[in-house]
């Protein structure tokens, strides 16, 4: 970066004149811009925008979430993923209804439930102008380009070093505004593949553009292989209830959904007619799912015969694509 006066003056204009219309940009509301923070992480804005609308339909307010029922919270977040989110919230939600408002300073607003750097810095910037940057993956990728640094985002200390010069970048006077522009850069020309440098507003600022190596940065070194699994799921109706079983309360993952049972939960199960396939990533395992269907006399210990179309039942991801599959929902 040549001048960070030019960058946030180039970019900042840039932002006001093309940023996407999006409704969490419309609002000063901490608790809808939170809400928007959190959904976003790790899921695309298609996928978040239904969501969104709905979850705010639903839970209008902190005080909305913090009294409804977990089940339902889970319900209303299904598909999303990473459901640790939703239950972070609720409780985060239930200490702003105690307090009577959403904390307005940094350091209160990092100490809630399912908070980290970025989200903080995310609410306190866009909702009170509090300048703290906000660094996320289409950040890092952006300052990465910019400086022409090829250190692994990967790592703990260079992401640090990233912090820091993304607070000597924030505009002070408009934080909000500059951290929503760096992530909007990133994720509308920034791209990871085949960045739209043309078209970039801070062209001109860029390092990595004017070496020629945009397109090879930022770099990160994969520490993980993503494991390959297999899973057999009957799906198994009795009138217009399907065979469901609840995951355990201390469940590693999405406790207190209801899934499918597994073909060997089943012993007894007849006339198992296959239904096709498909393939599902939770974090580093890759599952590749088999659906049947089949018949039972009487449902086994620890299941039990629910409306699979109830909104307030959570339903893992996998059960719902298996319930699509087999055309029972």
């Amino acid at each position: 970066m040549t001048s960070v006066s030019q960058f946030r003056k180039l970019l900042l204009r840039w932002y006001r004149a093309s940023r996407r219309d999006l409704p969490w940009r419309n609002t000063r509301d901490p608790y809808k811009i939170w809400l928007s923070e959190i959904m976003l992480q790790q899921t695309r804005v298609e996928t978040v925008l239904p969501y969104y609308h709905a979850f705010l339909r639903r839970f209008p307010d902190a005080a909305a979430l913090a009294s409804a029922p977990e089940s339902e919270v889970l319900a209303m977040w299904a598909g999303l993923g990473y459901y640790s989110r939703a239950r972070n919230m609720q409780r985060a939600a239930q200490k702003i209804a105690e307090a009577g408002a959403f904390p307005a300073d940094h350091p209160c607003i990092r100490r809630l439930p399912g908070i980290g750097d970025y989200t903080a810095a995310a609410v306190a910037s866009i909702a009170f102008d509090l300048p703290y940057a906000a660094v996320d993956g289409n950040v890092l990728r952006v300052l990465a380009r910019v400086h022409n640094d090829d250190g692994d985002i990967g790592s703990p200390v260079i992401r640090r070093r990233f912090q820091i010069l993304a607070q000597e970048a924030l505009d002070p006077r408009h934080p909000g505004d500059f951290n929503q522009a760096v992530m909007e850069l990133g994720a509308t020309l920034c791209l990871p593949r085949n960045p739209r440098c043309l078209l970039c507003p801070v062209q001109s600022q860029c390092a990595a553009h004017a070496g020629g190596r945009a397109g090879e940065l930022p770099i990160k070194i994969k520490r993980h292989q993503p494991r390959q699994d297999a899973l057999s799921v009957a799906v198994v109706s009795h009138g217009d209830r399907v065979l469901l079983r609840q995951r355990p309360a201390d469940a590693a993952r999405m406790a207190g959904f209801w899934e499918l049972p597994e073909l060997t939960d089943l012993p007894s199960l007849s006339h198992l007619r296959p239904h096709g396939s498909f393939r599902h990533t939770i974090v580093h395992t890759t599952f590749e799912v088999n659906v049947f269907t089949g018949g039972l006399k009487r449902a086994p210990k620890g299941t039990a015969w629910l409306h699979a179309a109830d909104p307030s039942i959570p339903l893992t991801t996998i059960t719902r694509k298996a319930l699509a599959l087999a055309g029972v929902i």
